[in-house]
């Protein structure tokens, strides 16, 4: 079988869409052939024709045979169009710009190559069942560069996700402590006013109240201690947290640039450079000759 230079899957996807053209080109034979066939049924009904009859005949049928192949041709254009989308929006997600070469499109080689492809793949006596099942969205291709750059992105995302992650539980985490820093002023206000209350009772009773109430009084202050130290703690966790995260987005954001300009030094992206500038070249000499 007639090979494209493409790996195994893509070279299906190749056959499918040649599929699709090829029905499509013969719909479109099939109309021109009822135009003409339309025109021997309706008009040559007559033995002999004069030349402006006859005229007038062919003027006919040119007008409906152009009309058809011209909506044809504007079909064909815009379902290309819509098969580069798809293309494109898939590279798009891996963070690549795909690039074309119109100047390929006009190789009478690689044409021969594509249709030797349509001949093997049609006449072939394996010819496989034209349903094809529902297959997978096409992956970018890698390059050795682009591949490590990929890569890194996915790993410096993934970190941004569990610092974002780890910044929610530190955040959730110091919203309790000074939940509990409140209840703890509430039971020392609570404190002081059975405090307050209690002085009109015997010594002794005072004293003992006294005494529980500077218990717990330490007890608060060292609980208050530890939770405005916690907090502290957790603050600056907090701080060192987000520059963390400030800083992986930054990496993030070098990793796409430098992957960007990886692909740019890339060998396609300088041939198809030297490539335009050569065809721009041939463009303003052929206007100069045009001109003169």
């Amino acid at each position: 079988q007639a090979e494209l230079g493409i790996n195994e899957h893509h070279q299906n996807e190749v056959a499918s869409y040649m599929r699709f053209a090829r029905f499509k080109r013969g719909m479109c034979l099939k109309t021109v052939d009822s135009c003409f066939q339309d025109l021997k049924d309706s008009r040559l009904v007559e033995d002999t024709f004069t030349v402006d009859e006859v005229i007038d005949m062919l003027d006919g049928l040119q007008s409906v045979v152009h009309s058809e192949v011209e909506s044809e041709l504007i079909n064909t254009t815009y379902t290309n169009v819509l098969l580069l989308r798809q293309l494109f929006s898939q590279a798009e997600k891996w963070y690549l710009k795909l690039q074309t070469d119109v100047s390929d499109l006009e190789n009478r080689e690689l044409l021969d190559q594509v249709a030797e492809f349509e001949k093997s793949e049609y006449t072939s006596s394996n010819k496989k069942s034209t349903a094809d099942p529902i297959k997978p969205k096409l992956a970018p291709l890698n390059e050795s560069g682009s591949e490590l750059l990929n890569k890194t992105v996915a790993h410096l995302q993934e970190e941004n996700e569990k610092l974002k992650t780890r910044l929610r539980t530190i955040e959730t985490q110091a919203t309790a402590a000074l939940d509990e820093k409140s209840k703890l002023e509430k039971s020392l206000r609570d404190l002081q006013m059975i405090q307050g209350d209690q002085k009109n009772n015997a010594n002794q009773d005072i004293t003992e109240l006294e005494n529980k109430v500077a218990a717990l009084k330490s007890q608060f202050e060292k609980t208050l201690n530890d939770t405005t130290a916690n907090q502290k703690f957790l603050e600056e966790d907090l701080v060192t947290t987000k520059h963390d995260l400030l800083k992986v987005q930054d990496q993030l954001s070098t990793a796409e640039k430098e992957l960007e300009k990886k692909f740019q030094q890339t060998a396609a992206y300088r041939n198809m450079k030297d490539i335009l500038t050569k065809k721009n070249e041939q463009i303003k000499d052929l206007r100069r000759r045009l001109s003169k």
